[in-house]
């Protein structure tokens, strides 16, 4: 099997965390390698996407790897294979059905690659034909039809997405999926509800980015403004946990996190304990994939359908009412705008989905704010 490795820092010109790919027999996937390191070069990608690409592309070549085929001499066919196979199994990581995007985006990162080796003249011909793609097909015919715009060019390999409202959770889902989840990712399901924080932003948090809860009082902080460093498209962006919320972290920090350091500094006194906030059992930091996984399990435990990203709706969904109240009072407030700067969205189309999310969902929205939000803010 091929395996997917990060590189260590002090290599350069390859960047710390590059994903390097490598076959069965330990050897450096060389077209790969040599496309991710262009792509990390221009600069056109943040790091983020490079590694995503890595990840697409070390799914293909594990997959022609164990099917014994080589990577230049692929047609459509086999693409088309490796497609219907993510739609007829679910993934090995979560055990669900990928989505219909997930799909897409793999499939994409598979052309791009191929096309890519084509301008470098490493394959003769592209093993995937275009057309135009069929628009993304919208939930309802209302006033979100529009943002699906015209069919872009795409290729015949790629399947037509149905747009899904994100649904937020109600106050007994969180209870249920609260209590599901070990630490620290019951910790980590606290601070993306209240706070929208992605994964990649959530795994990169760092204890001295966590304030001292001793220092701060409910009547001046019931939020508490926390600048990240990490952010999807580095994108500067602030989020604001409750205070209460802070509380839990800084118990974490010196209880949990504290003893399982100790316990390894035991076990090994050469261990150096990383300074992000959240460690796995190992000592080692929460990895996005191991995340994922948790989260995975957490929901089904919980008898819910869902994903670690519910919880950044469900955040969005509050905040969005939150600040049209607010805009009740001040009307210099824009509500989308401000959601769309806290969620650190690139463009406000996307933010735009929740607003029919809060059409549809009022009367769940209430009942979650009153649950996040009611014990901390008067009038919330």
């Amino acid at each position: 099997m091929a395996m997917i490795v990060r590189a260590v820092p002090g290599h350069p010109p390859i960047p710390a965390e590059f994903p390097l790919l490598l076959s069965n027999q330990m050897q450096i996937i060389e077209p790969a390698f040599a496309y991710l390191i262009e792509q990390a070069e221009l600069r056109a990608h943040s790091p983020e996407t490079v590694r995503t690409y890595g990840e697409h592309l070390y799914d293909w070549f594990d997959t022609l790897e164990q099917s014994g085929l080589s990577w230049d001499t692929v047609d459509e066919g086999t693409i088309l294979a490796y497609r219907n196979r993510m739609l007829e199994t679910p993934s090995p990581y979560t055990g669900r059905p990928y989505a219909r995007s997930t799909i897409n985006d793999r499939v994409r990162s598979v052309c791009r690659f191929y096309a890519w080796a084509h301008r470098r003249n490493m394959i003769d011909e592209l093993p995937f034909s275009y057309r135009d793609a069929p628009p993304v097909r919208t939930a309802s015919k209302g006033f979100l039809a529009h943002a699906a715009g015209k069919p872009a060019p795409g290729n015949m390999l790629t399947v037509s997405e149905y747009e899904t409202l994100p649904r937020p959770l109600r106050v007994g889902d969180l209870h249920r999926l609260l209590a599901a989840l070990d630490m620290p990712y019951r910790l980590i399901a606290e601070w993306a509800v209240t706070s929208g924080m992605r994964r990649i932003e959530l795994c990169a948090l760092t204890v001295d980015q966590v304030p001292r809860s001793d220092k701060l009082h409910m009547e001046d902080h019931p939020l508490v403004g926390i600048p990240l460093t990490v952010t999807k498209g580095n994108r500067r962006r602030t989020v604001y946990p409750p205070l209460r919320l802070i509380d839990r972290t800084n118990w974490y920090i010196g209880e949990d996190r504290a003893a399982l350091i100790a316990r390894l500094r035991r076990q090994d006194p050469d261990y150096v304990p990383s300074n992000v906030l959240f460690l796995n059992k190992r000592g080692l930091p929460v990895t996005k994939a191991r995340v994922s996984a948790a989260f995975a399990r957490g929901f089904a435990a919980a008898g819910l359908d869902g994903s670690a990203h519910w919880l950044r709706h469900t955040f969005a969904t509050v905040m969005l009412v939150r600040l049209q109240a607010e805009a009740q009072r001040n009307p210099d407030i824009n509500p989308l705008k401000v959601l769309q700067v806290l969620l650190g969205h690139a463009s406000i189309e996307t933010t735009a989905i929740y607003l029919r999310c809060v059409e549809l969902h009022g009367d769940e929205i209430a009942e979650t704010i009153e649950y996040l939000y009611g014990r901390v803010i008067d009038d919330a």
